[in-house]
């Protein structure tokens, strides 16, 4: 087993054969794994066949890992019908469970919602909420808090979508897009177009639906192409924010419209009395329905190393149960990485490099997110305290300064890697 490679190659370089590489190049990727048309209550049991996308390892059921001298062993009581820890960077994934199940994913689905959206609407866009836009939300909605009548920018909307997991603020924007029917349409194509091919959308915010699935596998890649986009970082990295109210009359006359504040309820970037908050977390997005249990996909980055970690549905009764999970498998990665012969791989998109083209990606947060090889804006977010009042320094986490370093188009087409901009915790103490 080799050991930990240098900060300028080990996020880029797969750890492998020569063989293994030379079969990525030329062997076609494969299909998700035909099945029965998937319910909205999935069975107990992960079905016999899976999708092999990303490696015949990860299709199969059970846990899968390669353990050998010096790799630290699992934790032993992850409960989670799935879950995947992942290297963001390179793409490796470390180990699996189930990583193809396909079961549904609640709110973690507003990663594809965003990842799919977000470059379509200025921040600063102005939208007056009207009764049709609120329509169809289902009961026992979590919701932020949009009044008809009240307008809003975008970006208090993506407040309300990321930290309050508002399916009022889903809805609007999906009203700005010309409808829910469009916005699942499109959400399914660039799912496609990222190779998700465990994952059919019915509803945009992941209320439970007959027939609306993913996986863990899918919702690694939704986090890892969200994280392209600057504002994606920004607004999954924000713990709390002041999001507008509804305009009144004070004991004056005077009409006003106060503020209220509103808190991210990721547990492992806001903290809880029985959950610290995580060392070095960045995002993603939790998730909590009756069909889907607890789910969570969540980003951290050690010492260089960024680790993409997603979890459904534990078995195990307990308060904040699935950030336990999480933060347990997050720690084993960051132990294991660079040790561990990783299982399988995070593909790219299907529009990124390939063999004959240029390795280079384009776009930013203002990109389509479908070219080749979305890039991050090279513009860091030094924190969130502009438009709308998120306060920075309750902002855990920032993107690390200047470029974001692009990969030499030749690896890129040998080890199919799509990096990730620097993710480094803030230094600056919190009030």
């Amino acid at each position: 087993m080799s050991a930990p490679l240098k900060k300028t190659a080990g996020r880029s370089l797969l750890v492998t054969s020569a063989a293994l590489s030379s079969l990525a190049l030329t062997a076609p990727l494969a299909p998700a794994a035909p099945g029965p048309t998937p319910s909205a209550s999935p069975s107990a049991t992960p079905p016999a066949r899976m999708s092999t996308v990303g490696g015949a390892r990860l299709g199969l059921a059970g846990t899968q890992v390669n353990l050998a001298s010096g790799v630290p062993v699992l934790p032993k009581d992850i409960t989670a019908r799935s879950w995947i820890v992942t290297d963001a960077e390179s793409g490796d994934v470390l180990a699996s469970h189930n990583a193809h199940w396909r079961l549904p994913p609640a709110s973690t689905l507003k990663m594809l919602f965003a990842d799919t959206l977000l470059p379509k609407f200025a921040r600063n866009e102005k939208h007056k909420v009207v009764p049709s836009d609120l329509a169809g939300i289902g009961a026992g909605s979590s919701m932020v808090g949009i009044k008809e009548g009240e307008t809003y920018t975008v970006h208090d909307l993506w407040l309300g979508v990321f930290l309050r997991s508002g399916n009022d603020a889903v809805h609007v924007l999906s009203a700005m897009n010309k409808g829910v029917a469009k916005t699942v349409g499109e959400m399914n194509a660039h799912a496609e177009e990222l190779q998700a091919l465990d994952t059919h959308v019915v509803s945009p915010d992941g209320y439970d639906a007959p027939g609306q699935v993913s996986s863990a596998y899918d919702l690694t890649l939704f986090a890892r192409s969200g994280l392209q986009k600057k504002d994606f970082r920004e607004y999954c990295s924000t713990v709390t924010a002041k999001f507008p109210g509804e305009t009144k009359k004070n004991k004056k006359g005077k009409t006003v419209r106060t503020p209220f504040e509103i808190q991210n309820t990721n547990r492992l970037l806001s903290g809880d009395y029985d959950i610290s908050q995580y060392q070095g977390i960045a995002g993603v997005k939790n998730g909590n329905t009756t069909n889907a249990g607890a789910t969570f996909t969540g980003v951290a980055e050690r010492n260089g190393r960024v680790l993409l970690v997603t979890v459904m549905n534990p078995s195990k009764e307990g308060h904040n149960e699935v950030y336990k999970e999480t933060a347990k498998l997050f720690d084993w990665g960051f132990k294991a990485a660079g040790k561990v012969q990783p299982v399988g791989e995070l593909v790219p998109p299907k529009g990124a490099a390939q063999p004959g083209t240029s390795g280079q990606a384009g776009g930013g947060s203002g990109g389509s997110g479908r070219s080749a090889g979305p890039a991050a804006s090279d513009q860091p977010v030094a924190s969130a305290t502009a438009d709308g009042g998120s306060r920075g320094m309750e902002t855990a986490f920032a993107i690390a300064g200047g470029l974001l370093v692009l990969l030499a188009g030749a690896a890129f087409l040998v080890n199919r890697r799509w990096p990730l901009p620097d993710l480094v915790r803030r230094r600056s103490s919190r009030p």
